[in-house]
């Protein structure tokens, strides 16, 4: 049986990848850790579940989580980062500026890579650090 909740790709195939790739994957792995952290934080009616899921998902959330993990990211992980943040978007939204879309799509780039390599110690490290309070 294949195991769909699992993909896992060799270094090869991820690197044929494009970085828009990588996040259009990385966006669902971003959105189920969010959504994961809401329902086992107590959140419980489908309303307050969605708002806070949009509010944590959006550009400008996803640009402020970059900016705490930027300074814990390996060369690699880096250069995926950076890669996926120069790529050319065709739109951005309009409640994001342009600097916070790319950032975003690097987000998740960054995400979706580490989930096909199957790094989730690592995905979880990161999004621990995302997840903390600001002090």
């Amino acid at each position: 049986m294949n195991d769909y909740l699992h993909f896992t790709m060799d270094d090869a195939d991820i690197g044929r990848l494009s970085s828009l790739a990588l996040a259009h994957v990385g966006d669902c792995v971003y959105e189920l850790l969010t959504r994961g952290r809401l329902v086992t934080g107590g959140l419980t009616t489908a309303r307050n579940l969605h708002s806070h899921t949009v509010a944590l998902v959006r550009a400008s959330a996803q640009y402020e989580a970059a900016q705490k993990i930027l300074p814990m990211l390996t060369e690699e992980e880096s250069d995926v980062f950076r890669r996926a943040r120069n790529t050319k978007v065709h739109g951005v939204p309009k409640a994001a500026s342009k600097a916070e879309y790319a950032y975003a799509t690097a987000l998740e780039a960054l995400f979706g890579w580490l989930y096909l390599k199957g790094r989730y110690e690592r995905i979880n490290a990161l999004y621990d650090v995302i997840a903390q309070p600001e002090a």
